[in-house]
């Protein structure tokens, strides 16, 4: 069986993390935590970066941050993974919820306008599979009507918007580095802080709600508890991991373009006959070849091209369910149509992807496809 994904090492992570446990400290916030975060800062211009146990986390701390309460309404697109709404309805938010665009799974930005009342405190955008929304659509809109952005940066690392990476355009973002991500270490997240007015709050909150950041700068002689917050750093070897990830980005995002490329040229001939669709990137948006998808003509489609595949030993996985049509969501508020969200949900399918995915492989499954639609 071709997995889904297969979690890779590529450098120094077993390294880094013997080198972790033998230096005495293997709680959070110790030297790979900080190498981590000054990467992301140092790299993509991020003003303040500060390591998670998963980007759901950094997703909370946005929400407490920007002190989402009862009665606040947060726009979010339906089509994501349920952390994305979660996060701040866990904090009291009405989520409200937006269509995706036609030619893409991401939000469709002209639909947000409307959907904006005196209520709305903030948007959160997703850049589904590392391509970006229009940002400047998505930040004129919040500067008209005083509202944050939140950038669900999950599957965005390395990927940019007119050349400004993104998770540092909106005023917070998060990234993920679960194990289906370009960079891993099993479960982990990154908050990037674009705002100077959040930043010492968040170190207070990262740390259990005490300012003991502050203390170990020498900033105050004492800490204690100040604020809400909770356990949000993830130890020093899932940091090591990491690290000894990162220092191989540019390698790993070579290969995963090659393998993305791949797909691309030899299942366009499908999309040429209008078999299916392949992923559409806009022009102001980088790949960052997170993923592969193509969209199938409708549901039952697709549930025979998963059985076929799976027949020959191909693993296909479809994903999201529209979050506004969910068993938990529907039972707050009766499901909208938002029509190309529902699209997606029935009829997008990821193929194969990871770093060690090879060629011959990747000719495998784009051959079965060819064969699923000859027959």
């Amino acid at each position: 069986m071709i997995p889904f994904n297969k979690p890779f090492l590529i450098g120094n992570e077993l390294k880094y993390i013997q080198e972790s446990v033998y230096s005495g400290k293997i709680s959070g916030n110790g030297n790979f935590t900080k190498r981590c975060q000054t990467f992301f800062e140092s790299k993509y211009n991020i003003k303040k970066a500060l390591l998670t146990t998963s980007c759901t986390d950094a997703l909370e701390m946005c929400a407490m941050l920007l002190n989402i309460k009862s009665g606040d309404e947060v726009i979010v697109p339906s089509y994501t993974f349920v952390s994305t709404a979660l996060a701040f309805m866990r904090q009291g938010a009405k989520i409200v919820f937006a269509d995706s665009r036609r030619d893409h799974p991401g939000v469709n930005e002209d639909v947000i306008k409307a959907l904006i009342t005196a209520k709305t405190k903030a948007i959160v955008v997703v850049h589904y599979a590392g391509v970006a929304c229009n940002m400047d659509k998505i930040m004129d809109l919040a500067e008209k009507n005083n509202l944050y952005v939140v950038e669900d940066a999950a599957q965005a690392i390395d990927s940019s918007y007119k050349g400004k990476p993104l998770g540092t355009i909106g005023h917070l973002g998060a990234f993920s580095f679960h194990e289906t991500k370009n960079i891993i270490c099993g479960e982990g997240g990154l908050l990037s802080i674009n705002t100077e007015e959040f930043v010492d709050r968040a170190e207070i909150l990262w740390e259990k709600g005490t300012n003991r950041s502050a203390f170990f700068k020498g900033e105050v002689n004492k800490y204690g508890w100040v604020d809400t917050g909770s356990s949000f750093l993830p130890s020093e070897i899932i940091a090591a991991f990491l690290y000894g990830q990162l220092e191989h980005l540019e390698m790993i995002q070579s290969k995963r373009k090659q393998i993305w490329d791949s797909y691309a040229s030899q299942l366009k001939i499908l999309a040429d006959q209008n078999k299916l669709k392949l992923p559409s990137i806009p022009d102001f948006a980088t790949n960052n070849a997170h993923m592969f998808y193509l969209v199938t003509k409708d549901q039952e489609e697709r549930n025979e091209l998963i059985a076929y595949l799976k027949k020959n030993k191909i693993h296909s996985v479809f994903h999201y369910l529209c979050l506004h049509e969910s068993e938990y969501y529907s039972k707050i508020e009766a499901p909208k149509l938002l029509e190309n969200a529902k699209k997606y949900d029935q009829c997008l399918l990821r193929l194969p992807f990871y770093y060690e995915l090879k060629e011959n492989e990747i000719e495998y499954i784009t051959d079965s496809i060819k064969k699923f639609y000859q027959n």
